[in-house]
């Protein structure tokens, strides 16, 4: 594999290393590039194969010579914090993104990945790719093409998430994004969902700290978890995929945090029997998670008939802050002591994914602190003389 110069090395930063994650699952740490277009990156060689066809179709070195571009978009952007799916698409629209797909794609390049990619060290450029939410502050449906500003790619991915989430998280410490993905998107997730609960494979949900005789008198969730890479859980696998590009673009301001890496995805579901959650929070301990991620699936929820409402206290605050599981939303909230949060009753089956976001250095001071307790609590072996 070809190195960085020396020129390009100088010029990485820490930030850049922290935004990058594995195109199959997401993982970001220890990573490799892809040495031919040198934007996409993957966890182990064999994650890099797998998705090789379809990175095959953006990598900008692959090797057939005709130029093929990305399908045009179907969906344009939502024009209103509430706003739903603009069913009318212009013929210039649709011509300029041709346009655009075309000068932005390669070939589909041969039916193998590409060599063995390098282990990334100090200079890592972060690729900006056709987003997956639109440009509207708080609403993020449907796919658009990325567009140039200045000169510079800005996805609408990139956006939104500095443009809203970043000031809305600083300041509030929570922020609620609508129609993330569409509806047609988010639909073919609930699927997914509906059938891993139809496997039997849920559980009762657990608790950081037991100190109840019953688990279900504090939470009636159940729940699994996901690497996304199970059958059958494909679109929840993409699902945490766009959740990551937002988290990528926010990387290294929010807060003072530096985020390396996530949970697995948690997927929940309240039955519907009056069950919930009590007030609780995410993280009391250090354990290392910043940013709660949920994503809810509940078509046509409506919170007076069927409950379920995320209830959030933020700390120091008077107020409280009442969040509908409304299918499609996506919702940050900082995960330790500044947001205690209960799950109010649920009277009609209520799913949602929630990932973790870790801090790297609150990540790392929890093992070191694990390991110290784990060692210090060790059996001691006698000797005799």
């Amino acid at each position: 594999m070809e190195r960085e110069s020396a020129t390009e090395s100088a010029a990485g930063t820490l930030l850049d290393r922290d935004q990058q994650y594995c195109e199959l699952c997401g993982k970001m740490e220890n990573l490799l590039k892809c040495g031919r277009c040198r934007n996409s990156f993957y966890c182990s060689k064999e994650h890099q194969k797998a998705d090789w066809k379809k990175h095959k179709q953006f990598c900008k070195e692959a090797e057939k010579p005709q130029c093929q571009p990305q399908p045009e978009s179907t969906q344009q952007p939502a024009r209103t914090a509430k706003g739903g799916q603009d069913k009318q698409l212009k013929k210039k629209s649709t011509e300029k993104q041709n346009e655009t797909a075309s000068q932005t794609t390669t070939s589909t390049g041969p039916s193998n990945p590409p060599a063995d990619g390098e282990r990334i060290k100090d200079c890592i450029t972060s690729a900006t790719r056709s987003g997956s939410v639109s440009d509207s502050k708080q609403t993020g449906e449907g796919i658009k093409l990325s567009s140039k500003t200045n000169g510079q790619t800005m996805s609408p991915t990139q956006k939104l998430a500095m443009d809203y989430i970043v000031p809305c998280m600083n300041k509030h410490g929570i922020c609620v994004v609508d129609n993330f993905l569409g509806e047609e998107t988010g639909l073919s997730i609930l699927e997914d969902v509906r059938a891993l609960h139809k496997t039997g494979k849920f559980t009762d949900g657990q608790l950081v700290s037991q100190r109840s005789d019953s688990t279900k008198d504090i939470r009636g969730d159940k729940i699994t978890w996901t690497e996304g890479r199970e059958p059958g859980c494909e679109k929840i696998a993409f699902l945490m995929s766009r959740m990551d590009d937002m988290v990528r673009h926010c990387n290294g301001k929010l807060g003072n945090y530096r985020i390396n890496g996530r949970t697995k995805a948690m997927v929940a579901c309240y039955p519907g029997n009056g069950t919930g959650y009590v007030r609780h929070v995410d993280n009391p301990n250090g354990d290392g998670r910043c940013v709660t991620c949920i994503y809810y699936l509940n078509k046509d929820w409506e919170a007076k008939k069927h409950g379920g409402i995320l209830r959030i206290f933020p700390e120091a605050k008077a107020q409280f802050a009442d969040i509908e599981p409304k299918f499609d939303r996506l919702l940050f909230f900082w995960s330790d002591r500044r947001n205690p949060h209960e799950v109010q009753p649920a009277y009609h089956t209520r799913y949602a994914i929630t990932v973790w976001y870790f801090d790297a250095d609150e990540r790392a001071r929890a093992k070191e602190k694990y390991l110290t307790s784990k060692m210090e609590n060790r059996p001691k072996s006698l000797s005799f003389a």
